[in-house]
């Protein structure tokens, strides 16, 4: 049975707490990546929102690149990264996962993300009283189903992410459409 450590290399985030704070203008800025990045990268569409914490330091910090594997330890979710948020600082809350046999990245997200037994083996073993939270030990040790060819696992990886980005357009609309609606109602009732 292949695990997921055979098939990738992780790379824990920068610890938050070890990050010291600049005041210089000249030392470099980052914007942390954070749950809302992942959901935004997940669907393919940017947010309005930019409330995204920002540091400057001369530390030597971990950064995104455009199409890194990202497996948050707090949601248990997983993604690639889009090109809006490359150079991003991830924290100890983040792994990035980089394939390096025969593993499509898109595909490993949708496998992370969805499949049946990869979900059980995480929520078997969470950790923590009240605050759940995966670890680097577990998803190291997490079995991997047999892996289709690479074309087939280009096909799902790329269906699946086209789907999740067509029920975010979907639901964008209908939250739309509601808020016409409403205010129409508004205007009727005045």
């Amino acid at each position: 049975m292949k695990k997921l450590e055979d098939v990738v290399e992780f790379m824990s985030g920068s610890p938050q707490f070890r990050i010291e704070e600049a005041f210089d203008d000249k030392a470099p800025l980052y914007t942390y990546y954070g749950q809302l990045d992942i959901e935004e990268d997940l669907v393919g569409i940017a947010s309005n929102g930019s409330d995204s914490k920002r540091v400057r330091t001369f530390n030597k910090v971990n950064t995104l690149c455009k199409g890194d594997v990202v497996f948050s330890l707090i949601s248990g979710k997983s993604t690639t990264v889009a090109a809006n948020h490359k150079g991003y600082l991830y924290t100890q809350n983040y792994v990035r996962l980089v394939t390096v046999k025969n593993i499509d990245s898109k595909f490993l997200v949708y496998l992370l993300n969805e499949d049946k037994s990869i979900k059980k083996q995480l929520q078997m073993g969470l950790q923590g009283s009240q605050v759940l939270k995966y670890t680097l030990k577990q998803l190291k040790e997490l079995e991997l189903p047999d892996l289709p060819t690479l074309e087939k696992q280009r096909i799902i990886g790329e269906l699946y992410f086209n789907q999740l980005r067509l029920e975010a357009l979907r639901n964008r609309a209908a939250n739309l459409e509601t808020t016409i609606v409403l205010e129409k109602l508004r205007e009727v009732s005045e």
